[in-house]
């Protein structure tokens, strides 16, 4: 078990590292030569950080739209960034200080993220517009993440798990020492459960609408400067066409001869 585990903790990661990297890759290289910011965006440059930040940060624009899936939203990525801290203790011999004062939150992270992803989930049941947006893979991946979610608050409050050798067998892992004396899988079934979902979870992110969390900084309704009339853009194949002319008897004589 602990063979097998190794393997495919080791398989996920890679696959998770390498998917993400390309993606980003493309990202980057495909080009942008239209002007597409979405109004109202800044006028200078420096405007643009601001805007992806507040967009990272607070969902600026999804709050503006609608405020019930902003809520949805939020409180789950909340609930996955306090989940996160939590975890750090498994990955790292020794926590700062500063991030112990989290493990106080105990099961509000689980709690958090499974509120927020199930009215997420019922949106997309009840509201005609959201269902009809909504896609299979919409459905899975929002099962997936509840899935994680429920395991994980199961582990830690209702199934008794062994913290210490899961600790023990997550350092294996980071260390790339994963067979060591004390390295061993977990054997509870709810763990087993739990770190299989997020094994298929890094193995899908790279190839699912989660993307957007690298995505977001390489949007150009995000990213661009709001100055089309101050910086005009020129296509390639338009660099070396006559400038547009404002004569009266030009503009005439041009119609005429079409």
């Amino acid at each position: 078990m602990t063979v097998l585990f190794v393997v495919l903790g080791y398989a996920a990661l890679a696959i998770f590292i390498v998917g993400v990297l390309a993606k980003v890759w493309k990202y980057g290289k495909t080009p942008a030569p239209l002007k597409i910011p979405q109004t109202p965006a800044p006028v200078t440059a420096s405007g643009v950080p601001v805007r992806i930040l507040s967009e990272v940060v607070f969902f600026k624009s999804l709050f503006k739209s609608n405020r019930v899936i902003w809520l949805a939203g939020y409180l789950f990525h909340i609930g996955l960034l306090l989940a996160l801290i939590k975890h750090y203790r498994f990955l790292f011999a020794s926590v700062p200080a500063g991030l112990d004062y989290f493990a106080t939150f105990e099961m509000y992270p689980g709690l958090i993220m499974l509120g927020g992803l199930g009215l997420l989930f019922l949106l997309r049941l009840v509201v005609d517009r959201n269902m009809f947006i909504s896609v299979m893979t919409d459905y899975v991946l929002l099962i997936l993440l509840i899935a994680i979610a429920g395991t994980g608050t199961l582990a830690k409050h209702y199934f008794r798990v062994d913290i210490t050798q899961v600790k023990e067998f997550m350092m294996g892992l980071v260390s790339f020492s994963p067979m060591g004396s004390n390295s061993t899988f977990p054997t509870e079934l709810i763990f087993l459960i739990h770190f299989s979902l997020v094994l298929l979870l890094l193995v899908y992110f790279p190839f699912s609408k989660l993307m957007h969390a690298a995505g977001v900084f390489f949007s150009p309704t995000r990213n661009q400067v709001d100055n089309p009339r101050e910086k005009r853009i020129v296509a390639p194949w338009a660099e070396n066409l006559p400038a547009p002319t404002t004569d009266v008897e030009e503009v005439a004589e041009a119609h005429g001869q079409a």
